[in-house]
Parts: structure tokens; C-alpha cells; sequence
């Protein structure tokens, strides 16, 4: 084996031109030498080979780590198993995905009858050599004949949209194309309803900023230049908008916001008039205030959970048939937060947050409790789907240790069998779970779990620790199984997951405590969790790494510019690096919301403390860091990564490893190929093994 000192010093960056540009905003000179790094590497050749030339470095640098072949098999095994989706019914069809294991792409089935023999309906491993085309969205029309289904290539949030006959299998001939971040709502059988973009210029697919989205209606045998355009609002070209359908198919419901926030505006279509008034829209929710979030409708009465007074949420009914409709409390806010809601026969199922973990309560139509449904243990429950008038409703529910089973309950005699359960090749009755609380810098307790073999826990004895961490957007990071934790755990390695604030763990005082110029309590919450595993002698002294994705990979740049004293090893994944130009492309101009505008001087001063290319440290050891992206990343562009990565390597930050991964053919993460998460998986793993520590089991190395 080569020791620490032989393979950093074989490690040579690739020369990467520096630019002299300046510029002075609100009175400060800002330097941006690698702004060239921003280019297209489809139509940028000098980055298309810069890319090539650090990729080739960052694999010599991996193919020496003796920890990679061990993860890889080991990840390998973690995900062999069968997997399946919720199931959604339609008609008498069920219809969910199934991966057999090691599969590059979950096919699509569906039976003619909850005991019926599956039958193949599409296997997106078919539709490309490499794996790198994926099924993304799909929905059956309500009687169950027809199946809308939408597509993604190299991982791109473009999709293009095709439909198919069920029962023979065959695609109808049209095919719509510049659909993106869209529902997919159908209108009884004729037809159904997506949002999409106006075609870009060219060469600026993947770049350009989102404007002008529009609900579009497509009937079915139809070209695309015969849609409907059903919604769009021209004057403000900055909204986006979404379309849902009631169950009973009475009511379209168009949502429409300005950026990430949970503030809306919420129209109504009564699709029974449609004969008489066409498309005409009514006004149902006006102005960006609140989070106003269809669960469904019955006749004129439609269910939303709401926000509005109520920061963890609550439950609200408004009859649009009444002569004056008015806004009805079902269910007030409760000590835990409202993260889903839906109908099923009739009872509404309501999930909550307790902690971050999961709590599923049954109440009547009227908002009286009725039960509680058992989980077990600390986990995520998700699911609950259903309708009024049918008792039948899936879930799932996974934990750290244990891969998601899926589960059919009915509500009306309350019994839950099993649906599919994953067989293992580990035992989860090995591992720990537990959540602990640590205090942050101004005193704020923050929860965040901790897994790891049982028998560290009863010794005591300080591991290795991957600590992770988001902090944005109002999501919440929930107990939920991954093969590479999982392999992490299994090397002997403790897992942590702080749930910090900017997340959706507590509502909206949570989210807002974390965001705009809030922003740096994300990071001093991360902070006090690595300071917290180390203190407590949960992490070994030099073996604390960190990792993050999107907000999370800026997250862990600004840390590490922070603290670098702190963290062993680092890796940053397709993170949000440049603060000051990052509204500049694609969906990057919805993150205002969390964010600020670099172009205002008060929300400029915020960004510029933190953005991690332009706070690196001259003359401060920094950990050992691997940045990773994808070349086609068109939501968080990967010229982030590549600007923050050269910005790294010409920094005085001492001598060890500061790489970046480029994976070709993928994007932001979602329709990525199991072997291509697996070789990724594997690299990272074995880098932040390498720097802090984590020695492979002896019996397997």
C-alpha cells in the first residue's frame, strides 16, 4: 500500500488559464479569473478539455486508493436487492416501478388486479447503451387505459413526454417536447394538462434562464402544435405554474409562485363548465403570501393545507358551490409539522414531522382524530395515496438501516400487509439509530441523527464519521436508506445527519431562521454538529468528514472556508459555489428566495461573506476536498464547480488532495444509472476514507 505522503506528492493539477477580470460592485473589486470555466462543454471546446485534463488526474489520484475496489463490491451487494415503487392505481390497474437489483434503470409494470400477474410496460434500460436515458414522471388516466410518461436525457431537467395504449403496450405517435419542472394532470380520458417552457434559442438549451412557463392542455391523438394553451401569465414571466385534477374530475387547480418559497397563488377550472366557458380561470388564493397545497376535492369541496397563520400548517375546506364560499378550519396546527395530506375513502391522512421523523395520524372529513398509524421506530413514512370513496391507500417506510418496504392498509378495517419487502444482505438489527440535540452558536438545539454498529456505540469507541448536511429550501433531510451510507456503516464508519436550519424540520420560523441574511446560522449549525461529534468522542479526532449536495455542496464549501481546522476530508457535490453570478442560468434565478439578489447591495454584502469561490483562504491548511459535478448538470450548472475546484488548486491551502470528479453523460443527480451511482459512490467513499482514517475490515481487505 502507498503511504499518504507517496500519493499526494505524485499529484500535479493541470495548468488552468487565469483571466485578469474584475469588476467592482457596490464598491468592491471582485476578481473572477476562471469565469471561461462557465462555458458549455458541448460547445466550449478549451473547457471540454480542461475537463478532460482534471478528470484525468482525479482517476490516476482514485485508482491508488486501496479502499475503492472494496467499496465498489461492497456498494454493489448493498443494492442488489428488488425495489419497488408506491403503487398507483387507476381504474382496476395498478401501476408501479421494480428494479431487480442491479438494473441500470426501475422498469415500469402493471397488473390487471391487486393479484394479478405483473406485466412489463416500459424498460427505459432499452432505450440507450450507457443507461443515461431514464423514466422520469408518469400518470394513468383515471379509467386506467392510458399512461402519460415522461423522459430524461444525461440527466437534464428537460423531459419530453410520450403517451401509451396499457393494455396493448403501444405509443401513441405524438411526442411533446421543452416540458420541465411540470405535473402531469389528466382531464378525464381525452386528454390532460403540463406545463412548458417556450422553445429556447438555439445553442442555449441547457444554459439560459426559465421564463414564460405555461399550462398546456394536449388531447390525445394530437400533435403538439394543436395543444391548448389553458394558463399563462405573459405580464409576469416569472411564474411558474403547475396543474392539478380532483379525483372525481371537477375541479383543475393551477398553483403558481415566484421562486422556491412556499407562497403561491391558486386558481380554479371547473372542468363541468367546460362546454360553456372554456378555459376561463377563477381566482381561488391571490397573492404570494402563503403555502396553499391541494390534498383534493369532493363535489365543490376542496381540501389544501395551508400555512397562512399557521407556520407547521393546518388543515382548510372551502365549498366553491356555496353561494359565499368561505375558508373553513379542519384541522388547526399542531406541535409537529404538516408535511402531507390526502383523502383516502373516507378519512384524511395526515403526515407529520416529530423531530424530523415521520408520524402518520387518520382524522374524519370533519377533522376529528380517529387513529394513529403504527411505524416502526424512527423513519420516514411516505405515500398515503388514494381517493374519496375507496379505503385502499400504500405507504412506505425506510429508515437508515432499513431499505424502503412497501405496505397496503385499509382504512376502513384499519389492517396493513405487506406489499414488497426488500431482502437483505445486512443485518439492521447491527445498527443503531438515535437522535441526539447539540447547541448551536446562539444557543439554537438542533437534532441530528447518528447511526452506527452497536457494538461502537456500547464501546465508545471514536470512528470515523461522515457528518451531512443541507440547510435550505424548506426541505427536510428524514431517516432513509442509501446503499453507500450503508457501506460507510458496514467499513466500520458512524453516520451523522444534522437537521439544520434553512430546512423544513420545524415549519416555517425553522426555514426562515436559515435564509437571506439568516444564511450563516446554516453554517454555524454545521459547525457545532462536527465540534459536537468530535467533543463527544463519537468522531475520532482526525477523522471527521463532510458531505453535501446542491445547497448542501455549498454548504460545505463555506465551512470548510470556515473552519478548515475543523474537517478532515470534504466532498462537495454539485454545489451552488459562485454567490455572485449563480441567477444567472437556468432554475438559478428561482433560489432568490433563499438566497438573495446579487444585484441588490444589502443582499450582496450577505452573499459575498459566504460564497466559497470567492472566500478561500491563502496561507490556511485545508482538508483534503473532492468536488464532485456532471458535465450536462443543467440545474445547478457545473461551472460552479469547475471555477470553485481551479480557484482550490491555485490557492496556498497546504498539500493535500483537492480534486474534482466530472461524470459525463449525467446531471444534478436524478436518472442516474445504478452503475454509474455505484463507480461514484465508490470514488468518493474511498477519498474520504483515505483522509480520515476509516480502515476496511480485516477479514476483507
Amino acid at each position: 500500500m502507498e503511504t499518504e505522503q507517496e500519493t499526494v506528492s505524485t499529484l500535479s493539477y493541470p495548468e488552468t488559464r487565469r483571466d485578469e477580470i474584475v469588476e467592482t460592485i457596490f464598491g468592491e473589486k471582485i476578481a473572477d479569473p476562471y469565469r471561461w470555466l462557465e462555458g458549455d462543454v458541448r460547445s466550449t471546446p478549451e473547457v471540454a478539455d480542461w475537463v478532460a485534463r482534471e478528470n484525468a488526474v482525479t482517476y490516476a489520484y482514485l485508482d491508488k486508493l486501496p479502499a475503492r475496489s472494496w467499496f465498489k463490491a461492497k456498494i454493489a451487494s448493498l443494492l442488489d436487492y428488488e425495489r419497488f415503487s408506491i403503487p398507483e392505481k387507476a381504474g382496476k390497474r395498478y401501476f408501479y416501478t421494480r428494479n431487480s437489483g442491479l438494473q441500470k434503470q426501475s422498469q415500469l409494470y402493471v397488473r390487471n388486479g391487486l393479484k394479478a400477474e405483473p406485466r412489463l410496460l416500459l424498460d427505459p434500460n432499452e432505450w440507450s447503451a450507457d443507461g443515461t436515458t431514464a423514466l422520469d414522471a408518469w400518470k394513468a388516466s383515471p379509467d386506467g387505459r392510458y399512461l402519460v410518461y415522461s423522459i430524461q436525457e444525461d440527466g437534464s431537467d428537460w423531459r419530453r413526454l410520450k403517451i401509451m395504449d396499457v393494455k396493448s403496450g403501444q405509443d401513441l405517435p405524438e411526442e411533446l417536447r421543452w416540458a420541465k419542472f411540470t405535473n402531469l394532470a389528466w382531464a378525464g380520458k381525452e386528454g390532460f394538462f403540463y406545463s412548458r417552457f417556450p422553445k429556447p434559442e438555439e445553442g442555449q438549451d441547457f444554459q439560459s434562464r426559465n421564463y414564460n412557463q405555461a399550462i398546456w392542455f394536449h388531447r390525445l391523438g394530437t400533435s403538439q402544435d394543436q395543444d391548448e394553451l389553458v394558463f399563462a401569465t405573459p405580464d409576469h414571466p416569472e411564474r411558474s405554474h403547475q396543474a392539478e385534477v380532483t379525483h372525481d374530475g371537477r375541479w383543475a387547480v393551477i398553483t403558481s409562485s415566484l421562486g422556491t418559497d412556499a407562497r403561491y397563488e391558486v386558481h380554479v377550472i371547473d372542468l363541468a363548465q367546460r362546454g360553456k366557458s372554456g378555459w376561463a380561470a377563477r381566482t381561488l388564493v391571490n397573492g404570494f403570501d402563503n403555502a396553499w397545497n391541494l390534498i383534493d376535492g369532493v363535489g365543490g369541496a376542496l381540501w389544501f393545507v395551508t400555512n397562512q397563520d399557521a407556520p407547521r400548517y393546518r388543515v382548510m375546506v372551502i365549498n366553491l358551490d356555496a353561494k359565499k364560499p368561505e375558508w373553513t378550519q379542519v384541522i388547526p396546527q399542531l406541535e409537529e409539522t404538516i408535511v402531507g395530506a390526502s383523502l383516502v375513502g373516507d378519512r384524511l391522512v395526515v403526515s407529520y414531522l416529530k423531530d424530523a421523523a415521520s408520524r402518520a395520524l387518520i382524522f374524519n372529513f370533519g377533522g376529528k382524530g380517529v387513529d394513529e398509524i403504527r411505524l416502526n421506530g424512527l423513519g420516514t413514512a411516505s405515500g398515503f395515496k388514494g381517493k374519496p370513496g375507496d379505503p385502499e391507500t400504500f405507504f412506505s417506510f425506510a429508515s437508515f438501516n432499513r431499505p424502503a418496504g412497501i405496505y397496503r392498509m385499509d382504512l376502513t378495517t384499519g389492517k396493513t400487509s405487506a406489499f414488497a419487502e426488500p431482502k437483505l444482505t445486512f443485518d439492521p438489527e447491527e445498527y443503531a439509530v438515535e437522535q441526539r440535540f447539540y447547541t448551536s452558536k446562539d444557543g439554537t438545539k438542533v437534532p441530528m441523527f447518528l447511526v452506527r454498529k452497536k457494538s461502537v456505540a456500547a464501546a465508545g469507541i471514536p470512528v470515523p464519521t461522515m457528518l451531512y448536511g443541507y440547510g435550505g429550501f424548506d426541505i427536510a433531510l428524514t431517516p432513509g436508506f442509501s446503499p453507500l451510507r450503508m457501506a460507510w456503516l458496514e467499513a466500520g464508519g458512524a453516520f451523522a445527519m444534522a437537521n439544520i436550519r434553512g430546512g423544513g424540520e420545524y415549519g416555517r420560523a425553522w426555514h426562515d431562521a436559515g435564509r437571506l441574511g439568516n444564511k450563516q446560522n446554516v453554517f454555524d449549525d454545521f459547525i457545532a454538529a462536527g465540534e459536537y461529534l468530535k467533543q463527544e468522542g463519537i468522531a475520532s479526532p482526525h477523522g471527521l468528514a463532510i458531505e453535501g449536495r446542491s445547497n448542501g455542496g455549498l454548504l460545505v464549501g463555506a465551512v470548510v472556508n470556515q473552519r478548515p481546522d475543523l474537517f478532515d476530508a470534504a466532498h462537495a457535490s454539485v454545489g451552488v459555489m459562485d454567490m455572485l453570478r449563480f441567477d444567472r442560468w437556468t432554475a438559478g434565478r428561482y433560489w432568490v428566495d433563499d438566497y438573495g439578489y446579487p444585484s441588490k447591495e444589502r443582499d450582496f454584502h450577505v452573499l459575498r461573506a459566504y460564497s466559497p469561490y470567492h472566500n478561500i483562504r491563502n496561507g490556511v491548511d485545508y482538508p483534503a476536498v473532492i468536488v464532485s459535478t456532471a458535465d450536462t448538470d443543467d440545474r445547478v450548472v457545473p461551472g460552479h464547480s469547475f471555477k470553485y475546484a481551479a480557484a482550490l488548486q491555485a490557492a496556498d491551502i497546504g498539500g493535500k488532495p483537492h480534486i474534482i470528479r466530472i461524470e459525463t453523460g449525467a446531471g444534478h443527480g436524478s436518472g442516474k444509472p445504478t452503475d454509474k451511482v455505484i463507480g461514484e459512490g465508490a470514488d468518493i467513499l474511498a477519498f474520504l476514507a483515505e483522509w480520515t482514517g476509516l480502515a476496511l475490515p480485516a477479514t476483507e481487505q
